[in-house]
């Protein structure tokens, strides 16, 4: 369980990820974390036991989600909103791109997977349709959303989802992989998206 002596980051320079190790949010933000050379402390929250739902976390993330990332004095949650504040904080490499057209692409391609396909493929809302169903709707969501993923990124990838540099989008794009590979989505179907995760 997360204690309140867990939650107190002792030193404000101290970077504190709460996370849990499968959760695909706190692993985009890890990725963007040691992208960016920041140090920092990882402090497990335990999905299967139920830990977000404890007073001391809770407290501190009111939303009951993972990741929360303490930084600058500042308690952040959301990994895209936390991905977005490491870029505009911290040095290179640059996760959403200056040019507003590549960055309007790159945030598309992200909401691909952060709002039509994460949300509806995760724990939380396949224990309220019955676990027994859970394999059937993960990979029906996850495929749906990469099938729309594979044409966007197939008119823009170079070495990476936009062109040669990573960005925001492959960011997001490796921990789905992991979910789609552990809920049976068959990769090869997305050959473009295989090649860059």
């Amino acid at each position: 369980a997360v204690s309140s002596s867990d939650l107190m980051v002792e030193e404000k320079a101290k970077v504190v990820l709460f996370s849990y190790w499968r959760s695909s949010c706190s692993w985009r933000v890890r990725i963007a974390l040691n992208l960016k050379n920041i140090e920092y402390e990882s402090r497990s929250v335990n999905l299967l036991k139920n830990e977000q739902n404890d007073d001391a976390y809770s407290s501190m993330n009111p939303n009951r989600l993972i990741p929360t990332l303490e930084i600058d004095g500042h308690s952040l949650t959301q990994s895209m909103a936390v991905i977005e504040y490491l870029d505009e904080t911290r040095e290179n490499p640059k996760l959403v791109p200056n040019d507003p057209y590549l960055r309007a692409v790159v945030r598309s391609q992200a909401q691909i997977i952060g709002c039509e396909i994460q949300p509806v493929a995760n724990l939380r809302v396949m224990r309220l349709h019955g676990m027994e169903f859970k394999q059937e709707w993960a990979y029906h969501w996850i495929k749906l959303g990469f099938e729309a993923l594979e044409k966007e990124v197939s008119k823009t990838a170079g070495k990476y989802c936009v062109g040669d540099e990573i960005s925001l989008v492959d960011i997001l794009l490796v921990p789905q992989i992991f979910n789609a590979l552990r809920w049976g989505v068959d990769m090869n179907q997305f050959p473009t998206l295989r090649k860059i995760g």
